[in-house]
C-alpha cells in the first residue's frame, strides 16, 4: 500500500507506468519542503522490487529493507556532512556522482531494479550534475533514478529534459487537519499545525513530534516584529548574524525570511478580508488588532517582494552581508498614529 497521501495523480502516473512495463529511467519529483517526496520515492522503489502482485505490500522482505534503509539495491544520495564543522557541505560532489556511476554500471543484487534517490537534485554541483549527465544520457538497464528537489530552477536543464517529471502539490488544510485528528492530535492544535504546514503533511507530523518547531518559528516571528519597530543600528546587527549564520546553515536563514515573508502575507490577507486563508491563525486577534493597522497595502506588498528578491539573490550567491543590510533597509516603518 502506497504511504503518501494526498498525492494520487502522481501516485496514478507511476502505477500506470509499471502496469505498461515501461518505467523511465529518471523522474523528477519536484514540490515544496516535507510534500512527500521522499515517501513517495521510497514507495516506488519498493513497488518496483516487492514481491507480492499487491505491490507495494509492506510487508515483504524487500519492502520492508527498503523502508529500514537497508536495501543494497536502493541508495540515497544526500549532502555529506563536514567532519570538522558537523553540517552539511554546500553541495554534492562530483565525487559522490562518480561513485553512483560506477554502482550504477552493475547488474542488482538481491531485486530487480537498481533505485539510486539523490535528495536534493538542487545541490548538485556543476561537475557533479554534467557527470551525473553522462549517465542520464545512456541509462544502464534496470536501473531508476529519483531526483527529489524543492527547487526546481536550480537543476541543471539538461538534466531536467532528461527525466519524467511529477508535480507533488500541497494536500488542502482541512485533509491535513483530519489525518493529524486520526493520529490523536486535538482538533484546535490540528487545525494550527494544519495551518502552519501550508499542505505540506510532513511538516505537520514532524511539529506533532518536535514541538520546538513551533517555538522556533515564535522566535522567528518575535524577531521580525521586532525589527519592524527598531533602528538601522538594530537592524544591521541582526544582518550580520544572519550573514555569519547563512556561511554555516544557509537554509535556515532561508527559513527565517521565508517565516517573515509569511508574516507580511498574513497581514495582506487580513487588509484584504481574506481572513479564512491566513496561516499564523493562532496570532490573529494579535495580526488584526495591531500590525495590520499600522502599515499600509503598499508597504506590504513591497515587503513581501524585497523578502522574496533577498532570498533569490542569497540563491545566486550574492554577498550575505550586503544583501541582508539592503533588506533591512527596505522594513517599512509603520504608519503615524
Amino acid at each position: 500500500m502506497w504511504q503518501v497521501l494526498g498525492q494520487a495523480r502522481a501516485i496514478r502516473f507511476l502505477e500506470n507506468s509499471i502496469a505498461r512495463g515501461e518505467p523511465a529511467h529518471a523522474y523528477l519529483l519536484t514540490g515544496p519542503p516535507h510534500v512527500g517526496k521522499m515517501t513517495l520515492a521510497r514507495n516506488f522503489a519498493q513497488v518496483l522490487n516487492c514481491s507480492s502482485p499487491q505491490a507495494p505490500c509492506g510487508q515483504c522482505p524487500s519492502c520492508t529493507r527498503i523502508a529500514s534503509s537497508k536495501y543494497s539495491d536502493v541508495q540515497v544520495i544526500i549532502r555529506l556532512k563536514d567532519e570538522k564543522t558537523g553540517r552539511f557541505k554546500r553541495e554534492i560532489s562530483i565525487d559522490q556522482m562518480r561513485d553512483v556511476q560506477k554502482a550504477a554500471q552493475f547488474p542488482p543484487y538481491e531485486g530487480k531494479f537498481k533505485v539510486f534517490i539523490i535528495d536534493g537534485a538542487e545541490w548538485l554541483s556543476s561537475e557533479a550534475a554534467n557527470c551525473f549527465l553522462k549517465t542520464l544520457e545512456e541509462p544502464p538497464a534496470r536501473v531508476i533514478f529519483l531526483l527529489l528537489t524543492a527547487k526546481e530552477s536550480g537543476v541543471l536543464p539538461t538534466v531536467v529534459s532528461r527525466c519524467q517529471r511529477l508535480e507533488l502539490h500541497p494536500m488542502p488544510s482541512n485533509q491535513v487537519e483530519e489525518t493529524l485528528i486520526t493520529q490523536g492530535v486535538d482538533k484546535s492544535q490540528a487545525q494550527l499545525l494544519a495551518h502552519l504546514s501550508q499542505g505540506c503533511l510532513g511538516w505537520a507530523l514532524q511539529a506533532k513530534i518536535e514541538p520546538q518547531l513551533l517555538q522556533q518559528r515564535q522566535e522567528k516571528t518575535d524577531l521580525f516584529r521586532q525589527l519592524a519597530k527598531s533602528g538601522y543600528e538594530v537592524r544591521f546587527g541582526v544582518a550580520a548574524e544572519l550573514a555569519v549564520q547563512f556561511e554555516r546553515e544557509p537554509e535556515q536563514v532561508n527559513t527565517v525570511l521565508e517565516t517573515w515573508g509569511m508574516w507580511w502575507r498574513d497581514l495582506l490577507l487580513i487588509k484584504e478580508r481574506c481572513h479564512k486563508w491566513v496561516v499564523n491563525v493562532d496570532q490573529m486577534a494579535e495580526l488584526e488588532q495591531s500590525e495590520a493597522n499600522v502599515f499600509s497595502v503598499t508597504q506590504i506588498k513591497g515587503a513581501i517582494k524585497n523578502i522574496q528578491l533577498t532570498i533569490r539573490y542569497l540563491r545566486q550567491n550574492a554577498n550575505p552581508r550586503l544583501a541582508l543590510e539592503v533588506l533591512m533597509l527596505s522594513i517599512p516603518l509603520p504608519l503615524p498614529a
